[in-house]
Formats: C-alpha cells, structure tokens, sequence
C-alpha cells in the first residue's frame, strides 16, 4: 500500500503557548493557576528551539525576565526535595537565594547557601528580588502569607512561578541565554515553511 513507519517530518520550529491574564486588575485573586484556568487567554512563541520559543512566550505574556539577580523561594512541603536540582540551577547561574524559614532550613540542609527572607513581600516591594519560585499550599484564602506574596509579585510585576515544572524550563532558558543563544525573529513564510514541510 506503499504506507512509511513515522506520522510527519520534524517541523524545523517550535511553538510554545503561555497563558496570559491582568491579575494587576483584579485586587484579592488568586494568582496561582487551577486547571480551569489554564487556557483563558494566551500567547504564542516561535523559535527553532523550545527554550527560546518558551523565552518569546514569556515575553510575550508580559513576564520580566531576568538573567541574574535574586530569587526568593517559599515552597510547599511537598516540594522541597523535588525542588533542590531545580533551585540548584538558579544558583549554579549566580542567582542570589533567599527563603522563607522553612524552605530556608531546607535549602540550608542540603548545603545551599541562603538567606532567611525576613519579610518575603517587603522584599518583592523594595525590589529586592527578580523572581518569586512559590508552590502554594492547599487553600487559596486571601491573608495566607503565600497568597500575599504572589498577589504582592504580582502587582509589582516580578515573576512568580507556582510550579516546579515552570521552574525548571526557565532554568532551561536562562541557560541557553546564557550561552549566547539568542530568539530569532519567525517570519510568516518561515513559519509556515516550518510546520507544513
């Protein structure tokens, strides 16, 4: 029948989509994303590799993205061993570390070298820090330190990462950045040459 192994060619681009939302216009709600609302509104990145097709959508989305600075840490229990190679890369890039006591503690226990945030959301306001790494616990009441931290970062528009897994591909793009890989820009022939090869 003259039928070949494989569904298609690999495209020569990636695309890679990010939600988009104006928590800055919406005071006392939650920032941290549940599975309803993941696609209510998003943008899209194009490169010809997925750290800078991910870099393009986090741009795009209105995400200050740093390559150096300092990182404050505030994570679940649940979380913190998973999160040591994670955290592990910010702090292999130079990223200063902060945490909240308990995360700090952790942090500390495996041998990373951290200060204790005094008082996380004075730090976000000063700004003080580049990027907030907060797993929330369960419940999302207003008041709760970790819903002020994240509505606190987000009023002052400095990235809060609520998932590990987001964590870690910005790790991954910071270190293409930081090999001096830079985006590309993605014409319309270009792409569609791209993905309907």
């Amino acid at each position: 029948m003259g039928y070949h192994s494989g569904l298609a060619p690999l495209p020569r681009l990636v695309t890679v989509k990010a939600p988009v939302f104006s928590f800055d216009k919406l005071g006392l709600v939650e920032t941290s994303l549940g599975p309803e609302m993941k696609s209510t509104g998003e943008v899209m990145g194009i490169d010809r590799s997925f750290p800078l097709a991910l870099y393009k959508a986090m741009i795009s989305s209105g995400l200050k993205i740093v390559p150096a600075g300092s990182v404050l840490v505030s994570l679940a229990d649940r979380d913190k061993e998973e999160a040591l190679p994670v955290i592990g890369r910010y702090r292999e890039m130079g990223f200063r570390l902060f945490a909240t006591k308990g995360t700090a503690e952790s942090l500390a226990g495996a041998g990373f070298s951290v200060e204790e945030a005094g008082d996380p959301v004075a730090m976000v306001r000063s700004g003080a820090v580049s990027l907030v790494i907060n797993t929330p616990t369960k419940g999302k009441i207003p008041g709760k330190p970790g819903f002020n931290l994240r509505r606190t970062a987000s009023e002052y528009r400095v990235p809060c990462l609520t998932s590990l897994d987001t964590a870690r591909a910005l790790a991954w793009v910071l270190e293409s950045l930081g090999r001096g890989e830079e985006p590309h820009p993605v014409n319309m022939n270009e792409f569609a040459a791209g993905v309907f090869m």
